[in-house]
């Protein structure tokens, strides 16, 4: 895509995350402007309410476990190189010079981090990278209902690349107007939100 087409156009990581489970959420959502009542999901927001609480009642405790130097929390963040933009929960200073990303999800942890969960760890990466100019090589996913389960992230290389090229689809998608394919998971359509309207 050419510069002028995607100049001032921003990315969110949950779009990101949409677009995994299915491309067609960016259709809808950003071609066709039919909500998906986000603000309705319970977790979402139940995830908000405990954030706040954890910050108002013991801002420290996860800042102990890790041994960061410093921290900064509810960081809003944009990048004109990504066209990406989002606010991270905190950015750590890391005894070793390198920043991270930590995220709180109301959410127990299963056996392994969510893809979703590491796409979104990743994306902040690469805000936190291209705004402070440092080094991020790993990540924190925090599972509040796991009695506040602290998980790792690595990122390699190629994490950066597919982040990337998910954030060009998106834009190719939302700026050009084409209906992409569905997800081929078809268990995924029977509890979507756009069922109704979706050409199977």
């Amino acid at each position: 895509m050419n510069v002028a087409e995607t100049q001032g156009v921003y990315i969110t990581p949950s779009e990101v995350i949409e677009y995994l489970y299915c491309p067609r959420f960016i259709y809808f959502m950003n071609c066709l402007e039919i909500s998906q009542h986000e603000d309705q999901r319970y977790k979402v927001l139940k995830g908000r309410e405990v954030h706040e609480e954890r910050k108002r009642n013991n801002p420290d405790y996860v800042r102990k476990k890790l041994g960061c130097a410093s921290r900064e929390m509810d960081v809003y963040l944009a990048s004109d190189r990504y066209h990406l933009k989002g606010k991270v929960d905190e950015v750590l200073y890391l005894s070793d010079g390198t920043l991270a990303p930590l995220d709180y999800k109301y959410t127990e942890y299963k056996e392994g981090v969510y893809r979703t969960h590491r796409y979104q760890s990743i994306l902040y990466a690469l805000l936190i990278q291209d705004t402070y100019q440092r080094e991020v090589k790993r990540g924190y996913v925090c599972y509040i209902r796991s009695n506040s389960l602290i998980k790792e992230i690595p990122y390699t290389e190629k994490d950066f690349q597919s982040a990337q090229a998910a954030i060009e689809e998106i834009l190719r998608i939302t700026q050009r107007g084409y209906f992409p394919k569905r997800t081929p998971h078809r268990v995924r359509c029977v509890d979507c939100c756009y069922r109704n309207i979706c050409v199977q």
